[in-house]
């Protein structure tokens, strides 16, 4: 048997309930199917975790507690559209986690000086000790979840997961070049 057949009955274990998006995978699929699967599996359990704690111990969302971040990290505020970009969202999920924000106290909109057919959005010094707050327990519950991976383990996924996303922003182009190729090949069959 393979490395790679132990490891796949190994999650499998997890049962049903757990599996989620790696139980599309199967021990014969391609390597990169598998780490891709994995990977997504792996990501959702911890946004899903995360989800649940936000709600049931501060009530808000993650699209909140990510809006409130980079606002966070954005001190002197940003432009609806470049916070729309930074959270990877559209204008219309912006405005309107925007109307919900300073509606509760925790954000301010102001018409841009620099352009004024913009709005600014920064936090108020509510919102300010509100995500302090969330921030402490998140990173906390994220300690948490790592916790009892060996410190090595997880400085090298860190680094391949970084040499990933460099291969992967490299290859962009070359890829989505590739696909459109493919269907013009097709609508020519």
């Amino acid at each position: 048997m393979t490395m790679y057949a132990e490891d796949f009955r190994l999650v499998q274990s997890l049962g049903d309930e757990h599996i989620g998006l790696e139980a599309r995978a199967r021990v014969d699929d391609h390597l990169d199917t598998r780490i891709w699967l994995r990977l997504l599996a792996c990501s959702t359990q911890i946004e899903h975790q995360i989800r649940d704690l936000l709600r049931l111990r501060f009530a808000t969302s993650l699209p909140r507690f990510d809006y409130l971040a980079q606002l966070d990290r954005h001190p002197e505020g940003l432009r609806m559209n470049v916070l729309s970009r930074y959270l990877m969202v559209t204008g219309g999920n912006v405005t309107g986690l925007t109307d919900q924000l300073v509606k509760d106290g925790l954000v301010r909109r102001a018409s841009d000086p620099e352009d004024r057919r913009s709005w600014r959005v920064s936090l108020t010094d509510k919102g300010r000790a509100e995500f302090a707050l969330m921030a402490a327990e998140h990173q906390q519950w994220l300690v948490g979840l790592f916790k009892g991976l060996p410190q090595a383990d997880k400085e090298s996924l860190y680094a391949s997961l970084g040499q990933l996303r460099i291969h992967l922003t490299r290859h962009q182009a070359e890829l989505q070049a590739a696909a459109l190729a493919q269907t013009a090949d097709d609508a020519r069959a």
